[in-house]
């Protein structure tokens, strides 16, 4: 069922036989639209007419510029537009994360609107039901009442009414707010979330000129690397291997896990990290309860051996870059560090998969591109849609004064990278990110929050696995 909205009246009109009554449709579309003919803010009780979609993930067959893309279609803010290239054949789609009874769709065509299009509903983005049909449409605000469950929807554009492309203010999608899947909502929603990560401290484990992902199976072949975490880590490491030998550098025993990066070296000579190393498992979208476990064998490569200084400078990944005493935010190693003080590097890893290849070079064979990417806008694209933990490698090295004969054996102070073989214990890993990520805390290596006593901890003393029901009393009480 589809009304309209005039809009120089603000009021809801019927287009075609068969539609909702007046007031019927004026009822619905006050909780939606606001007088001036504009969109509303969603409720915030989980009943019926909820707005599902804004800020949600989104994609679209094209779009005509990059400040015209999917997502600003969901934004909320009328100021901004999808627009696509100006052929029929386009299509719009939003993931609204879960599967959730939908109620009514909401389109707000700008001057470029849709003659010909379906609305489509879908829960997993394969297999799609037509809800909804368009066949003489004539722009300003199109709202179709339907009786759907699904977690994508989408607009396929059939018929242009203009001689440019599709042009949409905002596609909102309204439902009953509660997912046909739900999980138990947050246990401690009045604790306030500061942080979502925990650490995984790793010591000096050895050298090698080896790299099992880029050279596999070829020792010598790679520059020097540093490596912590798995002591067995070589150039014939795999996942396999590192469960088989577990001895690691990390204070947690339960990670055995790979680590390594390129060699620092002070006049040629390498330079031993004498300290733990901190490697934090972080959120790197907005929603960190959508974050999962990585899979197991998942590998990859961050940061790029050819960097400019400018590349590296407004890399994703660039933390502070380099920094030592009062120095942050310098993308080349500074020339003097205070004595006394310690060389440090902070850089993010992609924290996005694409939920199909565990490795650069299977991503590659199969001509997929990257398996890992970077958020976008606090929200892992749709090529990527696995939002996993992001790695912040801080390391840190002894060496202060002139550093004027301290550099990356890899070449430019640019060329910083690091790699990653994940290993950890399956469970281990499960609990540490569904209790410290999902649940909005800052965890040192067991799970403990210091400034959060009571919310409890996943590993104890002895780093054993503290059973999960016995989490939930402990906190209960």
């Amino acid at each position: 069922m589809r009304t309209a909205l005039d809009a120089r009246s603000g009021t809801a009109r019927d287009r075609r036989p068969g539609v909702l009554a007046a007031a019927l449709a004026t009822a619905l579309l006050a909780s939606t639209l606001s007088a001036a003919g504009t969109l509303g803010a969603p409720t915030a009780a989980a009943e019926p007419n909820t707005l599902l979609s804004q800020g949600r993930l989104t994609a679209a067959s094209s779009s005509e510029a990059g400040g015209l893309g999917p997502r600003y279609a969901v934004d909320g803010d009328r100021s901004t537009r999808w627009a696509s290239n100006p052929t029929d054949d386009e299509w719009i789609r939003v993931d609204l994360g879960q599967s959730y009874a939908l109620d009514h769709i909401a389109l707000e065509w700008e001057a470029a609107y849709g003659a010909s299009y379906t609305l489509q509903v879908s829960t997993d983005g394969e297999s799609w039901q037509t809800v909804a049909t368009e066949g003489a449409g004539d722009g300003g605000t199109d709202v179709f009442e339907i009786s759907a469950t699904g977690r994508y929807v989408q607009m396929v554009g059939t018929a242009r009414g203009t001689g440019y492309g599709y042009s949409l203010l905002e596609l909102q999608v309204f439902g009953d707010g509660q997912a046909t899947d739900p999980d138990d909502p947050p246990p401690f929603p009045d604790d306030e979330v500061t942080h979502h990560e925990f650490q995984a401290n790793c010591t000096f484990s050895h050298f090698l000129p080896d790299d099992s992902i880029v050279y596999p199976n070829q020792p010598g072949r790679s520059h020097l690397h540093t490596f912590i975490g798995n002591r067995s880590t070589d150039a014939f490491t795999t996942p396999t291997s590192l469960h088989a030998m577990p001895e690691s550098t990390c204070t947690v025993p339960q990670d055995h896990s790979a680590y390594w990066f390129p060699a620092l070296t002070r006049n040629g000579v390498p330079i031993e990290p004498n300290i733990p190393m901190t490697v934090y498992y972080k959120s790197g979208i907005e929603d960190y309860t959508e974050v999962v476990p990585f899979p197991e064998g998942l590998q990859f490569v961050t940061g790029d051996m050819m960097a400019t200084l400018e590349e590296f400078r407004t890399a994703p990944g660039a933390v502070e870059g380099w920094e030592c005493g009062d120095i942050s935010m310098s993308w080349e190693i500074p020339a003097y560090c205070p004595e006394g003080s310690q060389l440090n590097i902070r850089y993010q890893a992609p924290s996005c998969w694409d939920g199909m290849h565990l490795t650069p070079e299977e991503s590659a064979h199969m001509g997929h591109g990257s398996h890992m990417a970077y958020p976008v806008a606090g929200q892992c694209p749709l090529t990527h849609p696995v939002a996993v933990p992001m790695l912040e490698f801080k390391i840190a090295w002894p060496v202060s004064g002139d550093m004027s004969d301290v550099a990356l054996v890899s070449g430019s102070d640019q060329s910083w990278h690091y790699d990653f073989v994940n290993a950890w214990d399956p469970e281990v890993l499960r609990r540490l990110v569904e209790h410290c990520i999902n649940g909005g805390l800052q965890c040192n290596p067991r799970g403990y929050d210091l400034y959060k006593p009571h919310r409890g901890t996943v590993l104890d003393e002895n780093y054993e696995l503290v059973p999960e029901a016995a989490a939930r009393e402990e906190v209960a009480s």
